[in-house]
Formats: structure tokens, sequence, C-alpha cells
């Protein structure tokens, strides 16, 4: 009888949570599309479970143009009208507003940094994902020195909706920590 595969618990038994565990979280992203999916995503997600945006992800897809950051800094009222009435998304006035600020900002940093990968990945000791020693979930911190760091200077660049919570969520989404337990097949 095979032995049974190991994964950390939050995943539970649902097949989308657990393609998501084995496939994304925790993986290192140095891709500025993909970061800027993930920074929309974490910002919907205050809030609400992380599975609630994981089964809207394909709607937020197709409402936010692919995650395309040009074409959301450029939204219009008119986009915003039309997301507020999209239900494949979380209609929140502030989180809606904040996606679109949000994207503005984001090419603000690459045009400083090259990247935005290049900013945030400044923010880690050596550039190297932090692989922290993770017996089990109930030591998990909910934030870190690195994530206060990175959100407070987020957050005076004027980013909503990035608190050092969600900043940590998304560090860990983004593989820049690696919080699987051990022994975890993802890890």
């Amino acid at each position: 009888m095979a032995a049974e595969l190991k994964r950390c618990s939050w995943c539970g038994n649902d097949p989308l949570y657990i393609k998501y565990h084995d496939e994304e979280w925790g993986k290192p992203v140095y891709d500025d599309h993909i970061l800027f999916e993930f920074l929309l995503l974490e910002g919907a997600q205050a809030g609400l479970s992380w599975i609630t945006i994981l089964r809207r992800r394909e709607g937020y897809r197709k409402a936010f143009a692919n995650f395309d950051v040009q074409q959301v800094a450029a939204f219009t009222e008119a986009d915003f009208d039309r997301l507020m009435g999209d239900p494949g998304i979380i209609r929140n006035k502030l989180k809606v507003n904040s996606a679109i600020t949000n994207a503005k900002l984001f090419i603000g940093i690459q045009g400083e940094f090259g990247s935005f990968s290049a900013y945030l990945w400044n923010f880690i000791p050596g550039g190297k994902p932090i692989l922290n020693k993770v017996r089990d979930l109930s030591g998990l911190p909910a934030r870190t020195e690195i994530s206060d760091a990175i959100s407070k200077d987020m957050k005076k660049r004027g980013f909503k909706f990035f608190g050092t919570t969600i900043c940590y969520a998304f560090m860990q989404a983004t593989g820049m920590v690696n919080d699987h337990v051990e022994g975890c097949i993802a890890r």
C-alpha cells in the first residue's frame, strides 16, 4: 500500500485548494504579470477566505482584462460601473477602486525600479525565498518585520488593501516565503 501524500492541512480536500497548494503557493514568482494578479486578488480577499477568491479567480481574470496592469490602470468610470455589476467578482466599491488605483501605482514602481519584482524582492535578504521551518500551521505568523516594511512602504506610495497581514499572505502566495510544513509534498 502506497504511503499517503502529506500536504499542509489548510488546503483540506477541496480540489481547487489542493491544486493551488501543490502548484502555486510558496513557489517563487518573479513575473510582474503574475505579481499584479496576486496583488489584485489578495486585496480582494481582505476580510474573506482565500477559497472565496480562488473560486472567483476566472471571474476576476475576465473582469480585469486578464490582469493586464496597463489596461486596468486605464479603466474609466464606465469600467468601474461595469465591475460593480459583475457577479463574478466581489463587488465592493473600495476594493474595486483600489484595484484600479493600485494598478497605476504598480506601473509607477515598475518605472522607478525596472520591475515590480525587483522592488519587492529587494526587501528579502539576499533576494532569495525565505524557507521557514514549519512543523505545524499553528506557529505561522500573520505578519513579519519584512511584511511590515513592505506594506508600510507601499502604503506610503498610496497602495490600498495591502496591510501587513495581506502582505504576508501575498509573500506566501508568491513564494517570497515558503511556509509549507516540513514533509509537505510541495515543500
